[in-house]
């Protein structure tokens, strides 16, 4: 939020990407009262979009709207913010890119271009370790006790 001129209430956000990150920033954006929209891929994703109030774009229709969004976060580990697309976003759009490596963004491109990018791995580990860590472990102790269940049903 420090890094735009006003607030998250009534700014346009791009997200892309809906998976866990996606999902959950949306929801918290949501509720700053800013106006969402979210690229995904899959056609179910883009109904859950609709139905929880955001507008939904296919990676393909995007472009048309670059030049409107305050704020694009990007969640998706592949090129999606080309030197072409950069060059239609609005030049005081803050880029935040979440996803882990390579990245979604074309770094040199929007250096050259004067875009403001914060590449932003590891968020949770960097600044709530020990929230990140116990959420981990409940997360792997999930998963595990999933697979037991699977092999013991497997069993019978």
């Amino acid at each position: 939020m420090q890094e735009l001129p006003g607030t998250i209430s009534n700014s346009k956000i791009l997200i892309m990407g809906y998976g866990r990150i996606g999902k959950l920033l949306a929801h918290k954006l949501y509720g700053l009262h800013a106006d969402i929209y979210i690229s995904a891929r899959r056609h179910e994703d883009l109904a859950w979009i609709e139905a929880y109030g955001y507008t939904g774009l296919t990676y393909g229709e995007i472009e048309p709207h670059l030049n409107k969004f305050d704020v694009i976060f990007n969640t998706v580990p592949s090129l999606l913010l080309d030197e072409n697309r950069l060059k239609k976003v609005k030049s005081d759009c803050v880029i935040i890119d979440l996803a882990s490596n390579p990245g979604g963004v074309d770094f040199n491109a929007a250096r050259n271009l004067g875009r403001n990018v914060i590449w932003a791995l590891s968020l949770p580990g960097k600044y709530a370790p020990s929230t990140a860590g116990k959420i981990l472990a409940k997360t792997v102790k999930i998963i595990i006790e999933e697979e037991l269940a699977k092999k013991e049903e497997d069993l019978s």
